[in-house]
């Protein structure tokens, strides 16, 4: 093969009469490098946004959930929590309680996912509350008193509204009302649409209501915002909301049952096997899910999205070996003569079919070398100096981001010299099939 390869290297090298299929072998090293560069970028920036997609997703939520199958609730549970996070990978756990309410401000309403949960042991599982941006979560974790965190019976509303009307209360007393409120956490979003600042109060409607002589009459409590989160995703920002375990459970009438253990593993990749195992701990009447699983449509698009846009950047490849084929088409036309006096030397038609083949490849690798250094070149100095900015408010952060891996590059560079050796099987078999005699008549 040293043969055919030095051949191949002096083809490339050496001065030609016909300038032009020296231009064209320069395009073809050039589309070669941009394809494989092209597809490095694009490649980076697709898993720079699912990295960080998936970190801020399962970052802000729990990795395994623990429910009743029945839905009834879990009693003891914090003998079952001690159990069940000394399990392996398991690195969180934390109780919850997550209900359909209704918040609303004046005349603005808004359905809302209600947690209720630990702030010592949330901070186990998620980051939700770590991404307060307004106010400050410190006040859930002190425990709710009884006073001023009763939902208000219809009793209690009934004496209200019988009660002589009061003059108007002085400041002091609207500030001591609005203090003994239990304190809630909302969603930029949620608080944006209910115009909520800092200070505010809420009204939180459970849906659940309470069984009168006058029929079911919905359960309320009043409660202060003392904080505003921004996760970045939507579906957070604008449905969920956060208050203390047992503001929660006074609220629903729950007593002390939770609805979910949450945990949090070290291993993402062992979600399924670790569910499975928290489960057959827990015992029988529950099940576990995990946030895999449950977003798996949206990983799936991720996916999805990696290979089309592999499949479109890939085509400037493609156009690439096109300029390889015509390169070498071109080239054994003009080394007609040299491959019939090689042939007529005794070079075999396997050799000057390798000859052909190990120039296509060497275009090839020349510019796949040129095009990942350019790539991870570019990808590199993207991430680190955040060349290109996004806006925050649109995007939730404020530059893209680039994460290239090893591995792209690899199936990247072995994509890239399969297309080129298959550019180079026709101009080759077309080389090897000249006859040296019909070559030399005219010569």
């Amino acid at each position: 093969m040293r043969f055919e390869l030095f051949i191949a290297s002096r083809y490339l090298r050496a001065k030609r009469r016909q300038a032009f299929i020296g231009i064209i072998t320069g395009i073809s090293i050039a589309g070669v490098a941009a394809g494989v560069a092209s597809l490095v970028v694009a490649l980076a920036i697709n898993n720079g946004f699912r990295q960080d997609l998936q970190q801020r997703l399962l970052g802000s939520t729990s990795h395994i959930s623990l429910q009743r199958i029945a839905d009834d609730g879990i009693k003891d549970w914090p003998p079952l929590m001690d159990w069940l996070s000394k399990q392996p990978h398991v690195v969180g756990a934390a109780p919850a309680i997550f209900e359909q309410v209704l918040i609303s401000r004046g005349p603005r309403a808004r359905g809302a996912v209600l947690k209720g949960m630990i702030p010592k042991y949330e901070r186990q599982v998620g980051d939700l509350l770590n991404s307060v941006t307004e106010g400050s979560a410190a006040e859930l974790n002190f425990d709710a008193s009884a006073k001023g965190s009763t939902p208000a019976s219809p009793s209690a509303r009934a004496d209200e509204a019988s009660a002589p009307t009061q003059s108007p209360d002085s400041l002091a007393g609207v500030q001591q009302r609005i203090a003994v409120m239990p304190p809630i956490v909302l969603g930029k979003d949620m608080a944006d649409n209910l115009g909520a600042k800092i200070g505010d109060p809420v009204q939180v409607v459970s849906p659940q209501g309470e069984l009168t002589p006058f029929g079911t009459v919905p359960k309320y409590t009043r409660f202060r915002v003392v904080g505003i989160f921004n996760s970045g995703f939507f579906d957070y920002d604008s449905t969920w909301a956060f208050t203390r375990l047992s503001d929660a459970q006074r609220l629903f009438g729950l007593g002390n049952l939770i609805s979910v253990l949450e945990f949090k593993i070290d291993d993402l990749d062992k979600a399924d096997a670790v569910a499975a195992e928290i489960e057959n701990a827990a015992g029988p009447g529950f099940m576990a899910t995990n946030a895999l699983r449950q977003n798996s449509a949206l990983f799936k698009a991720l996916k999805t999205e990696r290979l089309v846009t592999f499949i479109t950047i890939g085509l400037i490849v493609f156009v690439a070996a096109l300029n390889i084929l015509i390169s070498l088409i071109m080239m054994v036309m003009e080394k007609t003569k040299d491959i019939a006096v090689l042939m007529s030397m005794g070079t075999r038609r396997r050799q000057v079919r390798n000859v052909f083949i190990g120039q296509g490849v060497l275009i090839g690798v020349i510019g796949t070398v040129i095009g990942i250094v350019a790539g991870y070149a570019i990808a590199y100095a993207g991430g680190r100096y955040h060349v290109i900015s996004l806006s925050p408010e649109v995007y939730s952060i404020n530059y893209v981001p680039f994460a290239p891996r090893v591995a792209d590059g690899i199936w990247i560079a072995v994509f890239t010299l399969l297309v080129s050796f298959v550019a180079t099987l026709y101009p080759s078999w077309s080389a090897s099939r000249i006859l040296p005699a019909e070559a030399l008549r005219y010569e």
